[in-house]
Parts: C-alpha cells; structure tokens; sequence
C-alpha cells in the first residue's frame, strides 16, 4: 500500500515537471498566435520594441487610421487613433523580451468592438515586421 501510494507521488512530481517543459516550450513557440479578450486582439511579435511601434504607426497611417495621441517609456507604448468614421482604436506595444514585442488593438467602444478591424490591423503591422 505504502508503495504504491509512493510510487503515485513520483508519478505525479514527474508528469508536473514534464507538463511545466511543454508549457515554457509553448510559450517560446507561441509567437504568432492571437488571442482576443475584452474586445483586445493580442500577438506576439518577434522584432525589437521599436521596429514594432514603427511597424505599427506605419499600419494606421497607411489605414488612413488618424493618430491622436503617442506614449511610450521604452518598454510599454500606447497609440491612440480615430478612425474616419469616429470609431476610437488603441494600439498597446509591450517589450517582452528584446526580440519579443507583445501587440494588443482593440478597434471600437466598450460593447461594440470591431474584431475585423483588429485582425486588418494586425495583418498589416506582421507584413511591415517580415520586410
């Protein structure tokens, strides 16, 4: 009884460890995959912080996507934008790593988001990056 109860246990410890390796690989790996949440469509990059933000004030100029207002501190930067049609659109860069820019949008108020319009954006900034 002992043993097997031990022997369950090392079991466990082992698979935990193994399934922490797939997670970190994961991750690594992950660059590229969208997820949207709260009306935000975030990405991976894997560019500097600032070829990213140029790549992206470069996306909304090109949209005719109207840039209201720019932030940045070197790690995070934050771009405020209007649309033609009045639709608000904020751009958010975070420095994961030095390679590693993290790129959030969302497109539209609170309750009436634009995916579509996300995704347009998104599309555009992953072309800029591959030049």
């Amino acid at each position: 009884m002992t043993r097997n109860l031990l022997l369950s246990i090392i079991l466990s410890c082992y698979l935990i460890t193994i399934g922490c390796a797939v997670v970190i690989t994961g991750a690594a790996a992950g660059a590229g995959v969208y997820t949207y949440m709260n009306g935000q469509l975030s990405r991976s990059y894997q560019a500097s912080f600032d070829a990213t933000n140029q790549a992206c004030t470069a996306t909304l100029k090109s949209l005719k996507i109207a840039i209201t207002e720019e932030t940045s501190d070197g790690i995070n930067a934050t771009i405020k934008a209007k649309r033609t049609d009045g639709t608000p659109v904020t751009v958010k860069t975070v420095m994961v790593e030095p390679r590693i820019t993290k790129v959030s949008v969302r497109s539209g108020v609170v309750g009436i988001w634009d995916k579509k319009v996300s995704e347009l954006i998104h599309a555009s900034i992953a072309q800029r990056l591959q030049k």
